[in-house]
């Protein structure tokens, strides 16, 4: 029986960068379909409870960072926890993974993957259109073709058909993954797909 899994998440979560790679492995462990949806996460959080970073308690805020330094030194993969470009806009970069995804999940994965690592660990702007060509050409991609499909209106049009979809099927937060309508949320769930996928 085949399998698939929805990948929701947005480009600019760093629990999203922590465990994409690591998803991608499992993925491909159990030869499962992917679904690449960026999202908007601010519309997200928006109706489900959520809220942005800076509006979010000392505590909970300190706490984060916390655990961002506990789980890049588990992962061994590094990660600035307060990038010169962050909070940054997320869509432009969602757009062109949406673009990449037409090539095939594989080119979107890899794609996005990079777009994290970027904002993440190589404080780059993922939001600059010519910081994005640079990126998704070092990963050996058409960078004028995408970048030439992420500014078309369907793919903006999809962009908001994900984080609508998100919101129907009960996603609010990222990244999240969805496996036959159960829901995985975060990073540290992905041993809970792998299970499931192995079931």
């Amino acid at each position: 029986m085949s399998k698939t899994i929805d990948y929701f998440f947005a480009v600019g979560s760093p629990f999203a960068y922590l465990g994409h790679d690591r998803f991608v492995a499992i993925a491909s462990k159990h030869a499962a379909d992917v679904n690449v949806k960026p999202i908007d996460i601010g519309k997200v959080f928006a109706v489900s409870g959520g809220l942005p970073l800076k509006q979010r308690s000392p505590q909970r805020q300190a706490y984060r960072l916390r655990e961002l330094a506990r789980w890049s030194a588990f992962l061994n993969r590094p990660l600035n926890p307060r990038p010169r470009h962050f909070p940054v806009a997320g869509d432009l970069p969602a757009r062109w993974t949406i673009a990449a995804a037409e090539q095939g999940a594989g080119v979107a994965l890899t794609l996005a993957g990079a777009l994290m690592r970027a904002l993440w660990a190589e404080d780059r702007d993922i939001a600059d259109a010519a910081t994005l060509a640079e990126i998704a050409s070092e990963q050996k991609l058409d960078a004028r073709a995408i970048g030439a499909r992420a500014i078309a209106e369907d793919i903006e049009a999809r962009f908001d058909q994900n984080t609508s979809e998100a919101i129907d099927r009960q996603v609010f937060g990222a990244p999240t993954f969805i496996y036959r309508d159960e829901l995985f949320w975060g990073q540290d769930r992905l041993d809970f797909l792998d299970r499931a996928l192995a079931g």
